[in-house]
């Protein structure tokens, strides 16, 4: 069978690094409260020069470099954001044109935190009924310039950053290397617990976050786990074959709770909360690179995606590598 198989991955991160300690000069929080709460430490903030599409294409550059392959063989570029440089051209199209790989699929989607596996199950499908055959699927976010800087209890959650990682078509043997089942969900009854104040077509103006978070952490735990089971059902497998769980890095108890719900130790679980908050489509591709270049992530392993965001969207998706 044709399958998508992971060949490189990378990451960008801005330059400034802003610790709890700096945000408690600027709104009434401290490092106690934020790191009891969301085990957040640190976050990076995107700064003068610093977009989306910059951090997006020095993400791919280093997914391609650890691919080995030239940015002209890549025929489809899948970028997930939220926060996009403009309203439209696609953030992805900018990637394209930097890179010099121009000619082939270049496109956006958002659903916000579960973006990067929205993106990856569609690039994963168009690889299988033969639209292309290398893959850049990235997710990326400047969710910093979305903040109320002066609402203390979502200001502190998120950082910026990028992700990327580079797929591409193999026959494989069906326990054979690969995107081996992804499962997307969405349930926009929810859409008042987390979203944007804000857009073209309602106010005019990009508008700030605003989060209901006791309510989003327990729809988390419930639709993450479900998901994750119904992922490793497609494929025959159980949490127990699970060498490694890459998680969208949103808060260190949600980490915990759903690693709990499934019977799953803390140590499978890769976690960058701690040194990135959460960095909404890019989190689950930066925890990804974090695991793959400090060497825990190893070719063979079989590796479990997960995110729920916005919407609410969530999904998973099972890779062997």
């Amino acid at each position: 069978m044709i399958r998508a198989q992971i060949r490189g991955s990378g990451s960008a991160l801005p330059k400034q690094c802003v610790t709890n300690a700096d945000l408690a000069d600027r709104v009434d929080t401290s490092d106690e409260w934020i790191v009891e709460r969301t085990g957040i430490r640190q976050r990076y903030i995107a700064g003068e020069g610093e977009t989306t599409s910059t951090l997006a294409t020095e993400a791919a550059r280093k997914a391609l470099d650890a691919a080995g392959m030239d940015p002209s063989s890549i025929d489809l570029i899948v970028l997930a954001t939220a926060t996009p440089d403009n309203t439209f051209p696609a953030v992805a199209t900018q990637v394209q044109r930097a890179l010099g790989c121009r000619g082939g699929i270049a496109f956006d989607v958002q659903a916000v935190c579960t973006g990067f596996l929205y993106a990856l199950g569609t690039a994963d499908s168009m690889i299988r009924t033969g639209m292309a055959k290398r893959a850049l699927v990235i997710g990326a976010e400047t969710f910093s310039r979305i903040l109320d800087w002066e609402d203390r209890t979502t200001c502190v959650l998120f950082g910026d950053g990028a992700g990327a990682i580079v797929l591409e078509a193999e026959d494989v043997a069906e326990d054979g290397p690969g995107i081996m089942a992804t499962k997307l969900r969405a349930d926009g009854e929810h859409k008042d617990l987390l979203y944007v104040d804000g857009g073209p077509s309602t106010t005019g103006t990009v508008g700030k976050l605003r989060m209901k978070g006791r309510e989003v952490f327990r729809h988390a735990v419930v639709n993450l786990a479900e998901v994750l089971g119904e992922t490793l059902d497609a494929v025959g497998l159980v949490a127990e074959d699970i060498d490694w769980v890459v998680p969208h890095q949103a808060n260190a108890r949600i980490l915990d709770a759903t690693a709990r719900k499934l019977g799953l130790p803390p140590e499978k679980v890769i976690v960058t909360v701690d040194r990135h908050a959460n960095t909404s489509a890019a989190s689950v591709p930066l925890a990804f690179d974090a695991g793959v270049r400090d060497g825990r992530i190893k070719p063979g392993d079989l590796v479990v995606f997960e995110a729920m965001g916005g919407g609410f969207t969530w999904g998973a998706s099972l890779a062997r590598l």
